[in-house]
Order: structure tokens, then C-alpha cells, then sequence
């Protein structure tokens, strides 16, 4: 297998740069650095930038808005995306809901929604999780009874990312509860603006008001809005959560993210060296780029598979990318902190007793690095936790 790019490739990927180099406001580019949270007008902004460009859905089909690019083209485009920094578009819709819909839905459902998610008219929230509900995504207990034109959903959903600006949620709902856990879930669209739908948020560790808890009471959800048949979502969910595993590798984020330990780390002094010129750190740094580039490598052979794959079911080489992307990316946070060391803490409290993103004391650029340190323990649970990804494994890829 030929992993090197040819000079066609090459060629496109400094067109790629120099497009999202002259179009990315600054502003926004800034955030992505400097590792601050950004807004949702930044996100919709910079997808719309995309959007108008014929970027914002490259993987998707081209009669639906797709570049018609081929897996290696879309690589290049996203790693130099990541490695800008520039934020990816809105993963719940046009990574997750989106394809799903291509695959699976309705011709009225591609019509009605793959526009508006290209170009971010709707907002979309994932709601698989749910209490009791992670890892074992399959004992969730949601239900979505029919009666006539309608499904009546009653149950909750949490860790639910941004649902505080969503004004469409894709669910897993249980519409069977006499078959085997798996045989009876299906997937519904549901309008957030739907009545007996009550959103409420979860603080999380690094002060950030990111996920939610989402209540159904007696929700109505139109029939037309279940994509593909009753009680197959499960299949459909397992189509989604690989796509979602292979984005989680996240190489080009992880280049620009040791770029910027180098960056920080020629800043901070050890005696009367820059800590970037001490063996024992150098080391460090270097063991996270060996780590990065064999996930580089095997995203490859994975990106030229899909060359040849015709299945619509998961490339089981996506937990492999996951298990490994997610514990990278908490590396780098680590190493992050010891370099920040004590400006990490403490940090303020605001008048509402909310932790603020900001230090009491140090240079303005530690300010992100501890609440990025609490916010990625999370990346090695979301999209199935690590421990959840070697079963697959060792069951599809092992044989075990």
C-alpha cells in the first residue's frame, strides 16, 4: 500500500491552504490558538464561510452538496482545516445526522434538512446518552409510543453538547420494549421547539455550561420524521458512531497542538533555559509526536480502504483510531499543564459563583490550559468510551 501523497495531492493541498488561510477571520483563528471557547455566531459564521465555498459537506454526495473529493482529498482538507486552526462545521449535522439521512432516510427528509444543515440553518443536538445509558448505549430507555401520525416520546437524554442552541435533536427512542434491547430502537428527528421539551444545563469540571440534560413529556414527533424503519436504529447508530470515531482522531489538531506546546514551552524559563531546551521535556514531546505518527499512518491506511469499501457498516479500524486520537489528545493537555505549572490555579469565581476561564494570576495565555486539561477527560468516554472500543476490537478486527 502507497501511503505517499502524489503531486496532484500535493498540488490540492496548497490550494486548501490558501483558501482557508484568506478566509478564516482572525478573530476566530485567534480563539482556535489560544484553546478559548468559541461562540455559536463564530461557528455559524466560519460554516457559511465554507458553505459558500462548496466545503462544508465534502464527504457528503454531490447531488446533496458534496465536492465529489476522494477520501484522500478529503483527508488533506481536513487535517489543514485542523492544523489552521480552523473550527470543523457543526459535527452533529453535518458528521452525524447528515450521512445518516443520505443513507438512510426519506427523500423528503434528504430535501427538507441536508440543505439547512450544509448551511447551518438548523442547529442539531445528538441525544443517544442518556442516565445509566453511556457505554451501554442499548439499555436506553426513551420510548416513543405510536398513536395514529404521531410518536409520543417521553424520557431524557443527557451529556447533550450544545443543546442550548439547537433547534433540532436526532434521538434514539425505544419503540419496541418487548424485543432484544438492540431490535427495538428506532431513530427520530425531533423539533426542539416541539411542546414538553425542557432543556437544562450541567456544569462541568472546567466551569463551562457545554452539555445539557434534554426531558421529553409527552412530546409529539410526526411519523414522517422516523428515518428508515421502525426498530432499525440501532444499525443506523452504529453508521454514525463510526464516522464519529474516525473524526475523534483529530491528527491535524493534535500538529497544531504540539506546534503550540513548542510555542509555550520556549516561553517558560527552566534556571536559565527556555523549557523547550531541557532533555527531560524534549522527550516528552518527542514520544507524543512517535504516538502521532503512527495514528497518522494507520488513518491512512484507513482513508485508502474506503477506496474500496461499498458497505454502509462501520470500518471497525475506527476504534483503533479512537482508542488512540483520545489518548493523544489528553497527552498533549498534560503536557500543556506542566508547562503553565502553577499559573494553572487557582481560578476566580464570578459573581454567581461560576468558575470564570480565567487566572487570578499569570501571563494571559495560561488561561485556557487548565480548563482544556478537565474539558479532554471526556474525549476517551464520548463516541464509546476506550474500554467499549477494544471489545470491538477484538471481536471484528482480532477475532477474539
Amino acid at each position: 500500500m502507497d501511503l505517499r501523497f502524489t503531486p496532484e495531492e500535493n498540488a490540492f493541498r496548497q490550494d486548501v491552504r490558501a483558501f482557508l488561510k484568506g478566509a478564516l477571520p482572525e478573530a476566530i483563528r485567534k480563539k482556535m490558538v489560544e484553546g478559548r471557547s468559541l461562540s455559536k455566531d463564530d461557528i455559524v459564521t466560519w460554516q457559511r464561510i465554507l458553505n459558500q465555498k462548496g466545503w462544508a459537506v465534502p464527504h457528503w454526495a454531490k447531488e446533496w452538496g458534496g465536492t465529489g473529493w476522494t477520501p484522500v482529498q478529503q483527508h488533506i482538507y481536513q487535517e489543514e482545516r485542523e492544523m489552521l486552526p480552523a473550527p470543523d462545521p457543526l459535527p452533529f449535522g453535518v458528521n452525524m445526522v447528515g450521512p445518516v439521512i443520505i443513507a438512510f432516510g426519506s427523500e423528503a427528509q434528504k430535501k427538507r434538512f441536508l440543505p439547512r444543515i450544509a448551511n447551518i440553518d438548523d442547529w442539531w443536538a445528538q441525544g443517544f446518552s442518556e442516565p445509566g445509558s453511556g457505554s451501554d448505549l442499548a439499555s436506553l430507555k426513551t420510548s416513543a409510543k405510536r398513536e395514529g401520525d404521531h410518536y409520543i416520546v417521553n424520557g431524557q437524554k443527557t451529556w447533550t453538547t450544545l443543546a442550548q442552541y439547537a433547534n433540532w435533536i436526532f434521538c434514539l427512542v425505544r419503540t419496541d420494549p418487548a424485543a432484544k434491547k438492540q431490535e427495538g430502537i428506532s431513530f427520530l428527528l425531533i423539533d426542539m421547539k416541539s411542546k414538553g421539551i425542557t432543556v437544562r444545563p450541567i456544569q462541568t469540571i472546567d466551569g463551562g455550561r457545554e452539555v445539557n440534560e434534554v426531558f421529553f413529556d409527552d412530546v409529539r414527533v410526526p411519523v414522517e420524521n422516523l428515518v428508515g424503519q421502525e426498530n432499525k436504529g440501532w444499525d443506523y447508530a452504529k453508521f454514525l458512531l463510526g464516522n464519529e470515531r474516525t473524526g475523534i482522531a483529530r491528527v491535524g489538531i493534535s500538529k497544531e497542538r504540539v506546534r503550540r506546546l513548542k510555542e509555550l514551552a520556549a516561553l517558560e524559563r527552566v534556571g536559565d533555559k527556555p523549557l523547550i531546551e531541557d532533555p527531560a521535556f524534549r522527550a516528552k514531546i518527542a514520544a507524543i509526536e512517535v504516538e502521532l505518527k503512527a495514528l497518522e499512518m494507520t488513518l491512512l491506511r484507513v482513508v485508502a480502504d474506503e477506496r474500496s469499501r461499498k458497505s454502509n457498516r462501520p470500518n471497525p479500524a475506527s476504534s483503533i483510531l479512537k482508542i488512540k486520537g483520545s489518548e493523544i489528545q489528553q497527552s498533549i493537555t498534560e503536557l500543556a499543564l506542566e508547562i503553565v505549572g502553577p499559573y494553572a490555579l487557582p481560578y476566580e469565581r464570578d459573581d454567581r459563583g461560576l468558575l470564570r476561564n480565567e487566572p487570578s494570576d499569570g501571563p494571559e495565555w495560561a488561561a485556557p490550559i487548565a480548563p482544556t486539561y478537565f474539558n479532554y477527560r471526556k474525549v476517551s468516554i464520548y463516541g464509546g468510551s476506550n474500554e467499549i472500543q477494544k471489545n470491538i476490537i477484538a471481536k471484528a478486527v482480532l477475532g477474539l
